[in-house]
Formats: C-alpha cells, sequence, structure tokens
C-alpha cells in the first residue's frame, strides 16, 4: 500500500497506485497489511543401520505447514487452478514425475505412453482409486478432493511406483539437493509441521509432526532428522493384497493388440 486519502464517511484510498472505494478498501486491508515471511529450514538424513550406505535423494522431501485448528484465509488455502494442468505419466514403466504435490480438488490425468497395458491403483489413506486395464494411447483421471498420501503403483508392473500429496495449504516447499526448505509469504501465526520423504522411516516422519509459530524472530525450522530407510527398495503388494507374479510373454496383459 502507498499511500491512502479519506473523503467523506467511507473515503477513498490508494491500494498499488489503484484508487477504490472505502468498502473495498476494508476488505483488502487485511491482505495488504498481513505480515508474512519466509520460512527456512534444512532436512536431513540417519542412516539406522550399517546397510544403509546409500545417500537418499534430499529433492524427495516435502514440507509443509497447516494453519492451526484449520483456520484457513485466502493467504493459506491451495485451491486448484484452471491455468494449472497436472499429469502423471506412464512411460518405460515409470511414473513422470515419481513426485506429484497438488492443492485438494485437483484433477490429475493419467495418460499411458507405453506401447503395452498398465493398470494404476492407490489403496492408501490419500485417495483410493483403481483405474483397471487401459491401453496405449489411453487416459485416465481422478480428482484427488481429499488431503491426504496416495501411493500410487501398477497392477501389471511392480517396479513402477509414484506418490501424490494432495493438500489444502499452499505453504509447502520441496527441498533442493542440499536439502535446504524455503517456504515463502507465509502469514505469522501458528500452524503444524508436516514433514515427507519416500527415503525415510514412517516414525521419524511422524515425529517431526509439531505446533511451530511463525513470527518476526521466529522464521526458522531447524534442521530437520530422518531417520533413513534400510531398504529403500522395499516391495509391496498388488491390488488383491498379493505378491506380484513374474511376468508371462503369453500373457495378454502385456503386449499391445
Amino acid at each position: 500500500m502507498r499511500g491512502e486519502f479519506n473523503h467523506g464517511g467511507l473515503g477513498n484510498r490508494i491500494f498499488g497506485g489503484l484508487w477504490v472505494s472505502g468498502v473495498f478498501a476494508a476488505l483488502l486491508c487485511p491482505i495488504a497489511l498481513a505480515q508474512v515471511r519466509t520460512v527456512t529450514g534444512r532436512v536431513e538424513y540417519t542412516p539406522v543401520s550399517k546397510k544403509t550406505r546409500d545417500r537418499p535423494a534430499l529433492a524427495s522431501t516435502v514440507v509443509w505447514l497447516t494453519p492451526v485448528a484449520d483456520a484457513y484465509t485466502e493467504l493459506t488455502r491451495a485451491t486448484p487452478s484452471p491455468a494449472v494442468h497436472f499429469q502423471l505419466v506412464q512411460r518405460n514403466k515409470r511414473f513422470e514425475p515419481p513426485l506429484l504435490v497438488v492443492p485438494v480438488g485437483t484433477a490429475v490425468e493419467f495418460p499411458n505412453r507405453d506401447p503395452f497395458f498398465h493398470n494404476v491403483f492407490s489403496l492408501f489413506e490419500g485417495r483410493r482409486f483403481d483405474l483397471g486395464l487401459y491401453e496405449a494411447g489411453s487416459t485416465r483421471t481422478v480428482h484427488f478432493d481429499r488431503p491426504g498420501i496416495s501411493y500410487i503403483f501398477c497392477n501389471i508392473h511392480p517396479e513402477m511406483s509414484s506418490v501424490v500429496i494432495a493438500l489444502n495449504t499452499r505453504l509447502y516447499a520441496l527441498a533442493d539437493s542440499a536439502g535446504r526448505i524455503s517456504i515463502a509469504s507465509v502469514p505469522t501465526g501458528r500452524y503444524l509441521l508436516h514433514v515427507w520423504s519416500e527415503h525415510a522411516l514412517p516414525d521419524s516422519m511422524e515425529a517431526l509432526t509439531r505446533e511451530v509459530t511463525i513470527g518476526a524472530d521466529s522464521t526458522s525450522l531447524g534442521t530437520l532428522r530422518l531417520a533413513q530407510k534400510p531398504d529403500p527398495t522395499q516391495a509391496h503388494k498388488n491390488k488383491y493384497g498379493q505378491d506380484y507374479e513374474p511376468p508371462a510373454p503369453s500373457n495378454p496383459a502385456y503386449p499391445q493388440p
């Protein structure tokens, strides 16, 4: 706000060089005068066994803040944008990207770019779905209409996995390759801190969940230490809760008719 000028009962004011009536100025004041901060932190991993030798990819870590008691405002709530198009592409028996963060209510497309069938499913905390068997060149869509973490697999190819995190807050960041976190434009106030990483043990992520207060003198989350999984390639079950069968060359689910 560059300045203001009052005239009469409601008056007129200038916001960013634009004249607005007193009624609209009253609505804009909380946004214009809100105190926001850039919140920073750092992620580190602690190996839990000698078998854990490889350094995990720190960029697969997501940190987010949710207002205490669900006190969301237009400054914190995440809303889907028609201009942003989300896809989880199946290509070369992989999901691209392996990690996707979206606002709650987002429609995510699952195009099959491989020359054979896929069967995408998720049976976990976030959005439970089963897209069934669909062929090359076709696309299925899933609406992630609730906050949560969806672990996504293919019922045909056990090596395929991805994660979609649906958030109802826009206050999140992915760690960079050095483990640094930076969340811009955080309104001062109280939040719950959440951390997720595909390489971390669930208990260590849960232990980091806590209330934090962001203010003029408190903008750092400090060092967030996660216990690293001893086996990052742990096998998962298929959508029926059973072990995957070895691929058979004669299985019609593999070649494209």
